[in-house]
């Protein structure tokens, strides 16, 4: 049975009525890593791998949801709402109903079946693609009119402030701005963004350790702080500066000297980052794939040497990548300390590449990897088929 006739024979069984359908795609970022929270560029794509809603309107204002990942029901009132996250899949929806609430959209109650096809922890926005596809079905269903860029502030804020997460914006605007085979170079701080094309007859593939080590989120925080450090020192001397985006090259190695060296290393990550990334839609606009491949193989180095956010199973994944049939270009994408690599892989070598991948990372680690082959999506939205 298709997913669409998996999602309404469920939501039919345990709700008695006939749903619509709502879909958002997670996200793979080929570069532009640690850059959105410092006011900077990105060049992420949507992924053929959803979060899938199957809504039905109510009477009352009571949210019903049941996850078929994980085989739970949870309920709430839209009158009387938690005002704290529980550290459960849920928060992410009451999340967005909160916020969109706040913003003065006034939701009407629903029944929400999920199941949610992006991996677990692998760093590819599996809440950005839930909390898009359900407040893309609570907007529908309440007859309201929200624009893709303000969906997608609201679930940031969603994230934010209800589920304690201090993500930056890429995964919600490109779970609401994805365009089918192309890739988008978005300015984390205008939100102006232009759509790329990612060259044809090559898959992009998302290869799993496996592992998520447990000082992923402190770390995380730690490097916002170290990169806030940056900036203030910065600023003494370069008016104007609010965040890392602010700062050329040039202008971080002459300032060298005045910076503890742990956070001039977080600063060049940063900053030549954002050059990367620009250099890297460049490539894409004109065709020159061996030079996306090169600037990605930096980013990783940088990444791994300047940022210290990669880990061994990221950092042998990468170098696998580098001995298999296709390969284009790879690097580890997400937070880090485990999740995914980000690979470009010739079309028809894919079957190969995964072949080899999966035998190399099981002998040298013990674990059986994952991989996860896909094309640039379109964005979030109702699915009528």
């Amino acid at each position: 049975m298709s997913m669409p006739g998996q999602l309404r024979a469920g939501f039919r069984h345990r709700f008695g009525a006939e749903p619509r359908l709502f879909r958002a795609p997670g996200r793979i970022n080929l570069i532009g890593e640690h850059t959105d929270y410092n006011g900077g560029f990105v060049l992420p794509a949507a992924l053929s791998l959803y979060a899938w809603v199957a809504a039905g309107p109510r009477a009352d204002r009571r949210l019903r949801l049941f996850s078929q990942n994980f085989g739970e029901a949870a309920e709430m009132d839209l009158d009387a709402p938690p005002q704290r996250a529980r550290g459960h899949w849920s928060d992410y929806v009451w999340g967005v109903a909160l916020a969109m609430e706040q913003a003065g959209h006034r939701l009407r109650g629903a029944d929400l079946w999920i199941r949610g096809e992006v991996p677990l922890g692998a760093g590819l926005a599996s809440s950005a693609a839930l909390e898009v596809a359900a407040s893309t079905a609570l907007a529908a269903l309440s007859l309201l009119r929200v624009s893709p860029l303000e969906l997608a502030r609201l679930c940031q804020r969603a994230e934010n402030e209800f589920a304690g997460a201090r993500c930056g914006i890429m995964d919600q605007f490109v779970a609401c701005h994805g365009e089918p085979g192309r890739a988008l170079l978005l300015d984390c701080r205008s939100l102006e963004y232009t759509s790329v094309p990612l060259p044809q007859g090559v898959t992009l593939v998302a290869c799993n350790t496996m592992v998520k080590h447990a000082l992923a989120c402190g770390e995380y925080n730690a490097r916002r702080g170290e990169c806030e450090r940056g900036v203030a020192l910065l600023a003494n001397g370069l008016p104007g500066t609010r965040s890392l985006r602010d700062v050329s090259p040039e202008e971080l190695e002459r300032r060298r000297s005045e910076l503890p060296d742990i956070i001039y290393r977080r600063c060049r990550h940063v900053v030549t980052e954002n050059a990367r990334t620009t250099r890297a839609a460049a490539c894409l606009q004109s065709g020159e794939i061996a030079g996306l491949g090169q600037l990605m193989a930096a980013s990783h180095r940088s990444l791994r040497d300047d940022y210290e956010v990669s880990c061994a199973e990221l950092d042998l994944l990468v170098e696998s990548a580098a001995r298999q049939p296709g390969v284009l270009g790879a690097r580890m994408t997400g937070g880090g300390f485990g999740g995914c690599t980000v690979n470009l892989v010739r079309s028809e070598q894919v079957e190969q590449f995964l072949e080899g991948m999966a035998r190399e990372y099981e002998e040298k680690t013990g674990r059986v990897g994952e991989a996860y082959a896909s094309t640039a999506a379109g964005a979030a939205g109702e699915v009528t088929d």
